[in-house]
């Protein structure tokens, strides 16, 4: 924890060339997500004037945002970020016509199970119900 207050006011960028991309995705989403439980606070506070409905969670949100941008910088998680890009930068992306194709796979295959169980649930039903009256 010490580390991280440390880093929280460290200025410089570790490794800044590097994993740049996933770094700021990531950090795009972790204010988002910020942004929103904010928004949901400002609501909270309605009662308490304008000032404070958008004063207090606009503050938290820039300081949010600032430990969001240090949060990617850290070294540890910075490190793990640029691993990351690295072994997306190795996945061999299917083209439009691949996807296509696999996606036709995929959803026959699903319409085809849930044929064979909706025989099995027919079968058993019939059968049990069957059973029953005699």
């Amino acid at each position: 924890m010490n580390a991280f207050l440390q880093e929280l006011f460290h200025v410089g960028l570790y490794k800044r060339s590097q994993g740049r991309v996933t770094r700021q995705v990531t950090c795009a989403g972790v204010i988002a997500v910020l942004a929103v439980g904010l928004w949901r606070l400002s609501d909270a506070l309605i009662d308490w004037g304008a000032a404070v409905q958008f004063g207090v969670p606009g503050a938290l949100l820039l300081l949010s945002a600032w430990a969001a941008y240090r949060l990617v910088n850290v070294p540890a998680f910075a490190d793990f970020l640029i691993a990351v890009e690295a072994e997306m930068n190795k996945v061999s992306w299917p083209t439009r016509t691949e996807l296509y194709r696999s996606s036709i796979v995929v959803l026959v295959t699903i319409f085809a199970l849930a044929a064979v169980l909706f025989a099995f649930d027919f079968f058993w039903r019939s059968l049990f119900q069957w059973t029953q009256i005699l």
